[in-house]
């Protein structure tokens, strides 16, 4: 276990899994891990932890229930898709799923939740009512430990500022179709169209998975790993986050 991780949930916890012979360096011990997600930002981020895992896939029905706020809903989905993919892993299996959604709450008006744009043009009106505000962005996490039934279930609130950006930048990063499959017609991440002013929060939860947030759930289930994974969700995403300790100090 990585020192920060080792001072924040004890000697005695690491002892045990580094001496552990089914470890290995960058290598989750059983219970198996599954991933229930088609996105890539997603499988790509959980890789960083050095967890082993396969993926599964979890249709659901991700329409918003009436009057139901951004909150709620992702973490309904959440649940959802990780009870959608149980049955497709045996009974040592973990499963982790994810949902993410866009809250816009404009001054004096209703919050409303953006997902996934339907079209080019649903992409271009989202990033227009974005732009020069900050947003919420909400990612829930449930994992399902099969074995007990066991279900934990954690959510990543982020304040994103957006700059402003002006009409010919939104139609051409709508034009270059990388809004299509992502909530809030927009990729935090895009060096291209640099969407957000300047962050204080969690990076990978814009992205759609909180790590440090993972990583304290599955430590409560047993599941470690030698990764120091605030280093290398920094380092990959090229951010100085200044949260990570905060949230990794919540058992």
């Amino acid at each position: 276990m990585p020192p920060i991780l080792q001072r924040l949930y004890g000697k005695n916890q690491s002892e045990s899994v580094l001496e552990s012979p089914d470890m290995s360096i960058g290598k989750c011990n059983s219970p198996r891990l599954f991933l229930a997600s088609n996105s890539p930002r997603r499988r790509e981020l959980l890789a960083l932890g050095g967890w082993e895992y396969n993926l599964l896939s979890a249709q659901v029905d991700e329409t918003p229930l009436p009057d139901e706020d951004g909150i709620d809903y992702v973490q309904r989905l959440a649940k959802s898709k990780v009870y959608s993919a149980a049955s497709q892993v045996g009974v040592d299996g973990v499963i982790i799923a994810a949902d993410t959604s866009v809250i816009n709450r404009p001054a004096g008006g209703r919050a409303r939740i953006f997902g996934k744009p339907r079209d080019h043009d649903e992409a271009a009106e989202m990033l227009r009512k974005l732009r020069g505000y900050t947003h919420q962005v909400h990612t829930a996490i449930s994992i399902l430990k099969k074995q007990d039934g066991t279900l934990l279930s954690d959510l990543c609130t982020t304040n994103v500022p957006m700059r402003n950006y002006d009409n010919e930048e939104i139609e051409a990063y709508v034009a270059s179709g990388d809004p299509m499959d992502k909530a809030g017609a927009y990729a935090i991440q895009h060096a291209g169209f640099h969407p957000v002013e300047k962050l204080e929060g969690c990076f990978a939860n814009v992205m759609g998975l909180p790590l440090c947030h993972l990583t304290r759930s599955l430590i409560k289930i047993g599941i470690h790993t030698h990764e120091d994974v605030p280093q290398a969700c920094q380092a990959k995403l090229g951010y100085d986050c200044p949260v990570y300790s905060e949230i990794l100090k919540i058992k």
